[in-house]
């Protein structure tokens, strides 16, 4: 007789189906694992014996092989050990229970027979309900995650005790509850004010700075990408962090998205789930490799964990060439593949990305006061100004020059406009492309094909004579005018007008900056 536990495991984002098959046939005492299965998964059989050991069971003596089917798919981490030890236990008739076709297990054992979490759980659930199974038995450290998938019935154990007496009718447990987003994200979000409704990291705090903070709101209001130039100390990363506060809420489908990039990833702290946007800001020594992601066994990348987030580059030059341009793919395409000997796999990279640099190598311009002591020539500049390609500057949408503020900017008590209030006008040009998207595939104007572009970006008469000169004057490109237009759209969105107007098209054009 053969046991058969459902199981599945992850290649990247994907999931597969795993039968785990156990056989016990008299002979000396072994224990053999097959089916592609990695060091983790070899070492599995010593972490079941004592697992059983310790919660009261034995182990059967005679030679037990397991099958990990199918065989041409590497079995990677320790969420194996769970379904080998149920199947163990219906061979030696422990678990009476032998109707399982229904049901996925997945944990991983301690040698105590406690479970503890694995990663991945989320894109698991998810497989698992689209694929017709009726529940799953998880760790109890991954209900939380879990949570987040409703309409099947997910149990989260604590031991291998409290699992055999549930499949055997002995005790009875109660399935995960959905989690109720919109009430976690609102709880987030107060969880984060002061008493005066400011975020730690708001645009309140920013003093002065107009333009630059009228950029950020279109670009989240959008989802365009930002260049700062700017010398030190002029605000460029106040603005960054303050950012995230001005963003949009996340929609229950990116949740998931960006949940599921930090389950695979083994990044989910304890009971968390990813309802605010993520910000990462790599350090500008970081290699290629961990911006896009990869490694012997594949993870996400910084671009990747990202995903529905602020992808922050602070020092943007000083990243090494091939590093900056890794990321042509994934500004235009919204994901990005990795190929490497053991596999290719796809993750989704559909960022905000902000980038700040200084207009020299020194940090300040050639005429500003403080540059005097640091001489730098203009081969230098260029040099330095040439780790910005052409075809990387073209997917930046607005470049801004961040300058010093006044003395009685920086002197002034009074706070500016608070992140709170700007985000709710950017969450109204937000839900304007929503219902302009539906069904299209695409959700942000950033995202506009150039079918679309033509489709929706439609100047008034005004706008039309503003293009057609702007066109003339600035030399425009195709990328470039297709560029405006774009940008034009989601100012008009923010000013609630259906066409865009000469006004919206204006102050596009002034985001072109000097180095695009």
């Amino acid at each position: 007789m053969i046991a058969k536990i459902h199981t599945a495991t992850t290649v990247g984002l994907q999931v597969f189906h795993i039968e785990s098959e156990i056989d016990i046939s008299p002979s000396l005492p072994s224990v053999t694992v097959v089916g592609l299965p990695d060091k983790a998964v070899q070492e599995s059989k010593e972490r079941i014996k004592s697992a059983l050991k310790q919660s009261g069971y034995e182990f059967p003596l005679g030679k037990v092989t397991i099958n990990l089917a199918p065989a041409d798919i590497n079995k990677t981490g320790t969420g194996f050990d769970l379904p080998i030890a149920i199947g163990i236990l219906q061979l030696t008739e422990t678990i009476k229970n032998k109707d399982l076709d229904k049901t996925i297990v997945i944990g991983e054992l301690a040698l105590d027979g406690k479970l503890r979490g694995v990663n991945g759980i989320l894109p698991i659930c998810v497989w698992a309900k689209k694929n017709g199974f009726e529940r799953i038995i998880i760790p109890k450290s991954n209900s939380v995650e879990a949570s987040l998938v409703s309409n099947i019935d997910i149990f989260a154990c604590n031991n291998l005790i409290e699992v055999t007496e549930f499949l055997n009718g002995e005790a009875q447990l109660e399935s995960v509850k959905p989690m109720d987003l919109a009430t976690i994200q609102n709880t987030n979000e107060a969880s984060q004010l002061d008493g005066d409704g400011h975020y730690p990291n708001d645009m309140a705090y920013v003093k002065g700075q107009l333009v630059a903070k009228r950029a950020l709101e279109i670009a989240a209001a959008g989802g365009h990408n930002v260049l700062f130039i700017g010398s030190p100390g002029s605000g460029k990363t106040l603005l960054a962090k303050s950012y995230q506060s001005i963003l949009p809420k996340m929609t229950k489908k990116e949740i998931l998205e960006a949940t599921e990039l930090y389950s695979i990833s083994g990044l989910l702290g304890k009971n968390e789930i990813i309802s605010n946007r993520p910000f990462r800001s790599p350090h500008h020594s970081s290699s290629h490799i961990a911006l896009v992601g990869g490694g012997s066994k594949i993870k996400p990348g910084e671009i990747s964990l990202a995903h529905r987030g602020v992808l922050f580059l602070d020092e943007f030059p000083e990243f090494k060439r091939e590093t900056i341009e890794v990321l042509r793919q994934p500004l235009e395409d919204g994901e990005v593949t990795i190929s490497r000997a053991n596999g290719t796999v796809t993750y989704p990279s559909r960022f905000y990305l902000l980038a700040a640099a200084n207009p020299t190598p020194s940090g300040f311009d050639i005429d500003d006061e403080n540059s005097f002591h640091i001489p730098q020539s203009s081969a230098a500049i260029r040099r330095y100004r040439s780790k910005f390609s052409g075809p990387i500057l073209d997917r930046i949408d607005i470049q801004v020059e961040v300058n010093q503020p006044s003395k009685n900017e920086l002197q002034s008590e009074t706070l500016a406009e608070p992140s709170m209030e700007i985000a709710k006008r950017v969450q109204k040009a937000r839900d304007l492309q929503t219902k302009r998207f539906r069904g299209e595939k695409i959700s942000t104007n950033s995202e506009m094909s150039l079918l679309k572009i033509k489709k929706f970006c439609r100047p008034d008469l005004s706008g039309k004579e503003m293009l057609n000169k702007a066109i003339t004057k600035y030399r425009l490109s195709a990328r470039a005018y297709h560029r405006v237009l774009k940008l034009s759209r989601t100012i008009a969105d923010l000013d609630g007008n259906e066409q865009i107007s000469a006004a919206n098209i204006a102050e596009a054009l002034q985001y072109r900056g000097k180095w695009g």
